[in-house]
């Protein structure tokens, strides 16, 4: 199958001002992420806070532009794009927020928030608008008497529910969805997480999901992508990752998922120390003043991300510590 999403080496830096006397420095939010995605399959994209995942998302949906690398939309290239085909562009990727109740206008009706893409974008009459809205509507699990509502009259799941509904509005063919139920309780995280699977069943979308919560991602992703300080550790399908991780910073991060059932065959693997400051990155490979396992060569060299086992890694020593 075409891939709908390819990106290639995809950087984003950022100038940051320091101070009078400090002057401007560097922030490598992303650092070369390179990935393909086919319609219909899930794409998700874990780590820790300020790895990169919502620069990435930025990046994806056209919000930013990157520094440098490649990404293709439907086999179109995003760079040297013009005004009209960006706007085609951005049609076909949609994005889901964190917070449903900040992506909504408080001001404004259900119906016409839903409403809002088709009069941009299409020349439909507005009896035709109501009639898409409606049947959206009734495919997120909302009644016909919402349509006259506003946000602050539902709960947080129904307005991730419409938040949801206006991004499939226009049948996107890539929706990104940045930590789409962190702000939500376990028990409608799981019917959120369901219609977010039947919508992809229906409209053969790619998604392209960012979550901190592994338990969540094994449940929806088709392939999984871990970052670490803008730079993807491992990369490949979800049951190879989830059975048999080969990064350190991802056999640690499983380890640290909450389980109902634990394994004592399987310890918890405590990671030392915090998140390298991103203005003053280490050298080498990101993870070698708090991975166990690292070397000399570690701390000079910057680790390739390359094929070992089905999957992807950037580690020196995987097979050593692997072995």
């Amino acid at each position: 199958m075409t891939a709908v999403l390819n990106a290639r080496d995809l950087t984003r830096h950022y100038l940051v001002y320091r101070g009078l006397f400090k002057g401007y420095a560097t922030v490598q939010a992303l650092n070369g992420v390179s990935f393909e995605l086919e319609a219909g399959k899930t794409l998700a994209v874990v780590g820790e806070s300020g790895c990169g995942k919502s620069t990435l998302a930025r990046a994806l949906t056209l919000i930013e532009e990157p520094t440098a690398g490649s990404l293709q939309i439907a086999g179109q290239e995003v760079a040297g794009a013009d005004r009209q085909e960006r706007k085609q562009l951005r049609r076909d990727v949609q994005m889901v927020f964190q917070n449903p109740y900040a992506s909504l206008n408080p001001r404004q009706k259900i119906g016409d928030q839903l409403a809002e893409p088709l009069t941009i974008n299409t020349s439909e009459s507005r009896g035709e608008r109501r009639e898409k809205v409606q049947t959206m509507m009734q495919k997120v699990g909302l009644r016909p008497e919402h349509y006259q509502r506003y946000p602050h009259m539902f709960s947080g799941g129904q307005r991730q529910r419409i938040a949801l509904a206006r991004a499939m509005m226009l049948n996107p063919k890539v929706l990104v969805a940045d930590e789409p139920t962190s702000a939500l309780d376990v028990s409608i995280q799981a019917q959120v997480l369901n219609l977010f699977m039947d919508l992809q069943e229906a409209f053969n979308t790619a998604y392209v999901f960012i979550s901190h919560n592994l338990a969540v991602v094994q449940h929806v992703a088709d392939d999984v992508l871990v970052m670490y300080l803008g730079r993807p550790a491992e990369m490949g399908p979800n049951e190879l990752i989830y059975a048999r991780p080969l990064h350190p910073y991802t056999k640690a991060l499983l380890s640290a998922t909450p389980t109902i059932h634990p394994d004592p065959a399987k310890p918890k693997i405590k990671i030392a120390g915090e998140l390298p400051n991103p203005l003053n990155p280490p050298s080498g490979c990101a993870f070698h003043k708090r991975c166990p396992y690292a070397t000399e060569r570690c701390s000079v060299e910057i680790p390739p991300l390359r094929p070992l086992d089905g999957r992807h890694v950037a580690c020196h020593h995987a097979e050593q510590i692997n072995a």
